[in-house]
């Protein structure tokens, strides 16, 4: 069965996962590469259904530690956004500031955050929240800071106040970058758990990879890294989904060229 250009774009990403897989299998079996170097697919699959119910204890508190530190971001990026891309002056005061600090490694602020809130739950969401906000908060200053000069001028003499541009029509011309942000940073956000986890944590899945790469473990360690994976996929793909449901008016549709 011959499959159209819609059906290709849907099955590509899993044909090319595939594809990498049976790769990655042949050449641990073609080579012999030790599982305790480099576990195969299969030793990989043995070791996260041994292991399934742990990898899921561990997954849960990771998922929901990011989606707090995530929640946050989206908080603070969205008002610091809207601040900075209202207001020259803000922008120009904060945005270099703000630059400055996200390349700050955030690695480096754990065993601060550790000192502050103590192992556990607190540097794990502080560290998701400060590696993922900085994306939300560029973009939506962006889709504000570029608001036409003429729409705006037109929509003055029309009657509307500053207020009511910003409300009414840089927010919404916004959401494109608002939502591209929001896939950029939930990605970033289980980076930042993940990290934290591995230093100050007794849970969730950076732990497991610590005490998975101690005890030689390496098919679990790869199974751990696989579903970080497959939850920022998860998480990608829902997004895109809200994106095409509330913004299809800001992308060209298939059938156009």
């Amino acid at each position: 069965m011959k499959l159209d250009k819609k059906q290709m774009e849907r099955w590509s990403p899993w044909l090319l996962l595939v594809v990498v897989l049976a790769l990655w299998q042949i050449v641990c079996s073609a080579f012999n590469v030790s599982e305790f170097i480099f576990p195969s697919p299969a030793r990989i699959a043995a070791q996260f259904m041994e292991f399934k119910l742990i990898i899921a204890g561990h997954a849960w508190r990771t998922f929901w530690v990011t989606m707090v530190g995530f929640g946050i971001a989206i908080v603070v990026g969205v008002l610091l956004g809207f601040v900075i891309g209202s207001s020259r002056l803000a922008y120009a005061a904060v945005y270099p500031l703000m630059t400055a600090f996200n390349a700050l490694p955030k690695a480096a602020f754990v065993p601060i955050l550790v000192v502050w809130f103590g192992i556990g739950v607190g540097p794990a969401v502080l560290t998701a929240f400060l590696i993922s906000f900085f994306p939300i908060m560029v973009n939506i200053a962006t889709g504000l800071a570029t608001l036409e000069p003429e729409l705006e001028d037109v929509l003055r003499v029309l009657g509307a106040k500053r207020w009511d541009v910003l409300m009414k029509v840089g927010l919404p011309r916004s959401l494109p970058y608002f939502y591209g942000s929001l896939k950029v940073a939930i990605t970033l956000a289980f980076v930042g758990t993940t990290v934290s986890e591995m230093t100050a944590a007794n849970e969730g899945i950076g732990y497991l990879l610590i005490s998975a790469g101690s005890s030689m473990q390496m098919g679990l360690a790869f199974a751990g890294l696989l579903v970080v994976g497959a939850m920022a996929m998860a998480m990608y793909e829902l997004f895109s989904v809200i994106e095409k449901r509330t913004t299809g008016w800001a992308h060209r549709s298939a059938g156009q060229s």
